[in-house]
C-alpha cells in the first residue's frame, strides 16, 4: 500500500482486502511458507487487564530458490546491509537490515548515499533487553531521506522525534511501535499521505497531536498497549478512510465523545472502547453507530477500574444499549460494568457468530445472561469477578463451549448445571468460597480442570473422561494434579499446605511423582503407623519438597519398619524446619535413587549423617543451619566397610555445597574430600578447621570457592589439581601465603580478594597460567604501579579493586594483555591517570568506580573497538577524552561525576557532540534525552 503497488479494480473495493487477495494468491503458489517455527502462543495484557493468549499465525518465510529469483529481479533497487555492506547501489530506493541490541550511528553512514531511498526498514530479532538507535540516526539522518515512503523505528528505545519528520511528506507508513516516545511531534499532522501509523505498546504515550484529524488519508491507527494514553484527539471523526483504530480512550470533559466514532464507517478487525464512565450523555452512545460496523470482529467495551462503588452507575445500561454492535461480532469483552442487568442485544438471537465472550468484573449483576439458549456458536466464555451472582442454573445449556472459565465469584452458592457440556475441553472455578454442589457430570471430552480456592466444592473424580488431567485446590489447602486413565484416578502431584489432610484411603498414589508439604505447623513426623499418614508404599515418588513444618521432628516415626518403606525418592528439599533432628535412614540409605539434597535453615541438625551418606548421592547444598557440628558423625556401631567410613562421604558426590554454619568443625573424620568431587563451596563457617588435609586425590575438582572462611590456612596439594579451572579464595584472614608449588597452570579464572597475603604480586606465579582468563584481585595495599609484574597474556577480564596505594597503571605491563575485552578499576583512592600509551586496543568494556582523585581519560583516546563505558563515584573527572569516543561505542553510563555529568548536561566544550553517536547514554540513572521532558 504504502509503495502504491495496490490499486483497487473498483470504486468500493478497499486496498486492504485486494492486498490479501494477492498475498493469499501468492501463499498457495508457495511464494511464501508459513513459518511454524515462530508461531507461539503470546500471553498479553491487553486493555481488559485479563491475560489473555494470542496465537501468532502471521509470519511467513519465503524459500531461499524464491528469494534468490526475487532479489535478482529487484536488482539495485533493494538494498539489505548485511548482504552488500561496502558496495553502494546508488539507485536503491528499498533498505532493510537487521537491528541488534546497540545501534550506532557509523553503521548508517552508508545511507547518505541514497537520495531517493523510499523504505527504512529495520528487522528487529528478539533481544534479552530494550534496544537503542543512537540519537543522530532519527534526529539528522533519518529527516534527509525526504524520498521516504515506509519509515519503521520499531523496538527501539527512542524516547522523541525530531519535528523534521514533517519534512517527509511522501511518508505512508510510520512504525513507532514498542518506543518509549511520551508524544509525537506537531510537524507529523502535516504528512497529509500517510495512511499507517503504528503506535501499538508505546506505554509511556500520553497523548495524540491535537490535529490529527488533518490526516484525512490515515487508515490504520494502532495503539493497542498504549495503557497510559488519557484520551483521543478533537474531531478524530474526520478521519473517515479509518480501517483500523484498535483502541478508543474517552477523556474526561473531551470535545471528542464518543460521538465521534459515528462517522468512521469502515472501522475493522479489533475495537476497545474504554472509560466509557466518561460519556456525558448515555444517548450519544447510540450515535457510534456500532450496529452499522459490519467489519468490526472482536469488540471491548470498559468502565475504569477505579470508580467509586457507591456512585449511581444505572445510566450505564443506557450506555450498554446504545453500543449495540453488528449481528456478525464473533468477540466481545465487557469489563467493570456497573448496572444491575445486563441489555437485552446480550441475548439477541441474531449473534449466531458470537464465539468469545468475556464478562468482567460486572459486580452489581445479580444474574448471568441465557447464553445457551441464544449463542449456540459460544466456544469460550470467561466469567469473573460478577460478585452479586449467587445462583447459576441452565444458563450454558445449549451452548457448544469448549472453554468455561468461572473465577472470583464470592457469593456463588449453588450451580445446578444442565447434565451435558459435549464439546468441554477445559473446566476451570478459581476463588469461589462459597460454592457448593456438584460439577457436571457428563463430561466426555474434558482434557483439563482446575478447581482452585473452592472450599466448599465436592468434587467426585470418578466423573473425569479417559486422560483428563486435573488440578484441584481443596480440602483446606490440598492441591492434586493427575490425571485419569481409564477407571483408574493417577496423582502425579500433591501438595499441602497448612494441614496434612488425610489421602490414606485414595486411590491412584502409586503413581504419585511429586510430594509437597508446607506451612504444616501441627505436622510432627510424615509416615507413621497412625491413620492419616503417607502410605508406606511411594514406588515412583521422585521429589519430596518440605517447608515451614516448625514442629516437624522425623520425617519417619521411631516405630515404623523403615526397611518397609518402599521410596525412590531423587531429590529432597527441605527448608525452615528448625525442630528436624535428622533425616531416617530409609531415605538416606535404603533408597538407591537419591541424588540431591538440599537442606535450609534447619536449626536442630547437629549433624547430617552416620558414617557415611547415601551411596548415590551427588549433590549435597546446606545453608543456614545453625547447630551443624559435622557433616558425617562417627558411627560406633557401624559396619560398613572400613574404607568407605573413613572417607566420610560417599565416592560419588559431586557436588558439596555448605553455607552460613555458625558451628561446623569438621565435614569428615578422615580429613579428606571424596575422590568424585567436582564442585566445593564453603562460606560463612567460622569455626571449621579444614576442608581437607590435602587435595591430592580430587584430580575432579573443577570449581573451588571459599568465602568468609576465618580459619582456612593452608591449600596443600592444590597445584595437583589438574582438572581445576576456577578458584576463587575471599576473606580468609588466616591464609598469610600460597603454596611455593603455586595455583594450578590450567586454571581459567581466579579471584583473590581481602586475604593477608604478605608476600608480593610477584612471587604469586600469575605469570605461569598461561590458560587464565579471568583475574580479579581485591585488596593488596603496598602496590603503588599495577602490574608490575607479566600477567598471562590469555587474560580477557581484569578486575583490580581496593589498590588504595596504587597511582597509576603500568603501560609496560597492560600493553601484552592482547586480547584483554574486560577491565574494571575500582576503589583506587589515589589513582590519578591512565597509562600514556593507552588501554590495550581489544578492550571492549571499561568500568571505572570510586577513583576519587582521577581526573581524566587516557589522553590518547580509548580504545578503537570499545563497546561499554561505565564511570561512577569519580568526583574529580572533568571531561571525555578530547579527540573523542570511539565510533564502536554503544553505551556510556555516568553516575556521581558531578563535574562530567554538569558538562554533558550543558554541552559545555561540546562534550554533548561527542557522545549524540552513543545509542545508551544514561547519567544518574536517566536517558541523556529524556532530561529536558521528563525532569
Amino acid at each position: 500500500m504504502a509503495e502504491g503497488l495496490i490499486q483497487p479494480r473498483l470504486d468500493e473495493e478497499e486496498m486492504e482486502d485486494l492486498g490479501s487477495e494477492y498475498f493469499r494468491n501468492l501463499l498457495s503458489r508457495s511464494f511464501f511458507q508459513q513459518s511454524h517455527g515462530i508461531n507461539r502462543c503470546e500471553r498479553k495484557l491487553s486493555w481488559t487487564h485479563l491475560v489473555i493468549e494470542k496465537k501468532i499465525e502471521s509470519r511467513f518465510v519465503m524459500h531461499d530458490l524464491i528469494n534468490d529469483l526475487a532479489q535478482s529481479v529487484a536488482g539495485d533497487t533493494c538494498y539489505r546491509m548485511e548482504d552488500k555492506h561496502g558496495n553502494i547501489p546508488i539507485k536503491a530506493r528499498h533498505s532493510s537490515y537487521l537491528g541488534s541490541q546497540y545501534d550506532v550511528t557509523k553503521k548508517f553512514e552508508i545511507f547518505t548515499k541514497f537520495t531517493s531511498l523510499r523504505t527504512f526498514l529495520p528487522l528487529m530479532l528478539p533481544e534479552p533487553g530494550d534496544c537503542y538507535l543512537a540519537h543522530q540516526v532519527p534526529f539528522e539522518l533519518v529527516p534527509t531521506l525526504r524520498c521516504l515512503r515506509v519509515l519503521s523505528f520499531n523496538g527501539y528505545n527512542i524516547r522523541e522525534l525530531s519535528d523534521s519528520i514533517g519534512d517527509l511528506k511522501h511518508l505512508r507508513y510510520l512504525d513507532l511501535s514498542k518506543t518509549q516516545i511520551r508524544g509525537l511531534p506537531k510537524s507529523i499532522t502535516t504528512l497529509y499521505n500517510l495512511q499507517t501509523l503504528l503506535l501499538e505498546n508505546c506505554n509511556r504515550l500520553k497523548k495524540l497531536p491535537s490535529m490529527l484529524c488533518n490526516l484525512v488519508n490515515l487508515r490504520h491507527l494502532n495503539i493497542e498497549g498504549a495503557y497510559n494514553l488519557e484520551g483521543m484527539p478533537t474531531q478524530i471523526g474526520k478521519l473517515t478512510c479509518l480501517q483500523t483504530l484498535s483502541n478508543f480512550v474517552l477523556e474526561k470533559d473531551s470535545c471528542s465523545g464518543i460521538k465521534e466514532l459515528g462517522p468512521l464507517k469502515h472501522l475493522r478487525g479489533n475495537l476497545c472502547i474504554s472509560r466509557l464512565e466518561n460519556v456525558v450523555e448515555p444517548k450519544d452512545a447510540k450515535d457510534a453507530e456500532l450496529i452499522k460496523k459490519a467489519k468490526i470482529s472482536m469488540l471491548s467495551l470498559g468502565w475504569s477500574w477505579h470508580i467509586d462503588e457507591s456512585k449511581d452507575r444505572t445510566s450505564e445500561l443506557e450506555v450498554l444499549n446504545g453500543l449495540r454492535p453488528h449481528d456478525a461480532l464473533t468477540k466481545l469483552v465487557i469489563n467493570n460494568y456497573g448496572g444491575t442487568k445486563f441489555p437485552n442485544w446480550l441475548t439477541s438471537p441474531s449473534f449466531s457468530h458470537m464465539v468469545y465472550l468475556i464478562l468482567n468484573n460486572c459486580r452489581k449483576c445479580t444474574s448471568l445472561p441465557p447464553l445457551g439458549q441464544y449463542w449456540p456458536s459460544l466456544k469460550t466464555l470467561w466469567i469473573k469477578g460478577m460478585a452479586n451472582v449467587k445462583s447459576v442454573g441452565s444458563e450454558f445449556c445449549g451452548c457448544n463451549l469448549e472453554t468455561l472459565h468461572i473465577h472470583d465469584m464470592e457469593e456463588w452458592e449453588n450451580w445446578s448445571p444442565c447434565e451435558e457440556f459435549p464439546n468441554l475441553l477445559e473446566l476451570s472455578i478459581r476463588n469461589c468460597p462459597k460454592l457448593l454442589g456438584k460439577l457436571p457430570n457428563n463430561l466426555p471430552l474434558l482434557n483439563k480442570v482446575v478447581i482452585h480456592g473452592c472450599a466448599q466444592l465436592v468434587v467426585s473424580l470418578s466423573f473425569f473422561p479417559d486422560k483428563c488431567k486435573f488440578y484441584i485446590e481443596n480440602l483446606r489447602g490440598l492441591l492434586m494434579i493427575g490425571v485419569v486413565c481409564g477407571c483408574k484416578v493417577t496423582f502425579k502431584s500433591i501438595k499441602f499446605s497448612k494441614s496434612l489432610s488425610p489421602i490414606s484411603d485414595m486411590e491412584g498414589l502409586a503413581e504419585l511423582e511429586e510430594l509437597s508439604i508446607r506451612y504444616c505447623e501441627e505436622l510432627t513426623t510424615l509416615w507413621s503407623d497412625k491413620v492419616g499418614s503417607l502410605p508406606h508404599d511411594l514406588p515412583i515418588l521422585d521429589s519430596l519438597d518440605i517447608s515451614h513444618c516448625r514442629k516437624l521432628v522425623s520425617l519417619v516415626a521411631e516405630e515404623v519398619d523403615q526397611e518397609h518403606l518402599q521410596l525412590r525418592i531423587t531429590s529432597i528439599d527441605i527448608r525452615d524446619c528448625i525442630a528436624l533432628e535428622s533425616l531416617p535412614k530409609a531415605l538416606m540409605y535404603n533408597n538407591t535413587c537419591l541424588q540431591s539434597i538440599v537442606i535450609h535453615n534447619c536449626d536442630s541438625l547437629t549433624h547430617f549423617a552416620r558414617s557415611h551418606l547415601p551411596p548415590t548421592l551427588k549433590m549435597l547444598i546446606i545453608f543456614s543451619c545453625r547447630s551443624m557440628r559435622k557433616l558425617v558423625e562417627d558411627d560406633n556401631n557401624d559396619t560398613n566397610n572400613t574404607t568407605t567410613c573413613s572417607s566420610g562421604i560417599t565416592s560419588l558426590l559431586e557436588v558439596l555445597q555448605v553455607r552460613n554454619c555458625p558451628s561446623l568443625e569438621s565435614l569428615t573424620a578422615s580429613g579428606e574430600l571424596p575422590t568424585t568431587l567436582q564442585r566445593l563451596y564453603i562460606q560463612n563457617c567460622p569455626k571449621l578447621e579444614s576442608v581437607a588435609k590435602s587435595f591430592q586425590h580430587n584430580s575432579f575438582l573443577t570449581n573451588i570457592s571459599f568465602d568468609n572462611y576465618e580459619n582456612l590456612q593452608f591449600l596443600n596439594g592444590i597445584h595437583n589439581l589438574t582438572s581445576l579451572r576456577d578458584l576463587k579464595i575471599k576473606n580468609c584472614p588466616s591464609i598469610l601465603s600460597f603454596p611455593k608449588e603455586g595455583f594450578p597452570t590450567n586454571l581459567t579464572t581466579l579471584e583473590i580478594s581481602h586475604l593477608k597475603i604478605t608476600e608480593a604480586l610477584f612471587d604469586w606465579g600469575l605469570d605461569n597460567l598461561t590458560s587464565l582468563n579471568e583475574l580479579e584481585i581485591c585488596g593488596c595495599q603496598h602496590l603503588v604501579s599495577f602490574p608490575e609484574m607479566t600477567l598471562p597474556a590469555s587474560l580477557t577480564s581484569l578486575y583490580i579493586s581496593e589498590f588504595s596505594n596504587m597511582e597509576c597503571l603500568s603501560s609496560m605491563g597492560l600493553r601484552k594483555l592482547t586480547i584483554l575485552k574486560t577491565l574494571k578499576i575500582s576503589d583506587c583512592k589515589k589513582l590519578t591517570c591512565f597509562p600514556e600509551d593507552g588501554l590495550p586496543p581489544s578492550l571492549l568494556q571499561l568500568y571505572i568506580s570510586s577513583c576519587q582523585k582521577l581526573m581524566s581519560l587516557p589522553k590518547n583516546g580509548l580504545p578503537p573497538s570499545l563497546l561499554e563505558l561505565r564511570i561512577s563515584n569519580c568526583q574529580k573527572l572533568i571531561s571525555l577524552p578530547k579527540n573523542g569516543l570511539p565510533s564502536s561505542l554503544q553505551r556510556l553510563l555516568i553516575d556521581k561525576c558531578p563535574l562530567l555529568e554538569e558538562r554533558c548536561k550543558k554541552d559545555q566544550r561540546g562534550e554533548r557532540r561527542r557522545i549524540a553517536d552513543i545509542p545508551c547514554v544514561r547519567i544518574n540513572g536517566k536517558y541523556l534525552y529524556e532530561t529536558e521532558t521528563e525532569e
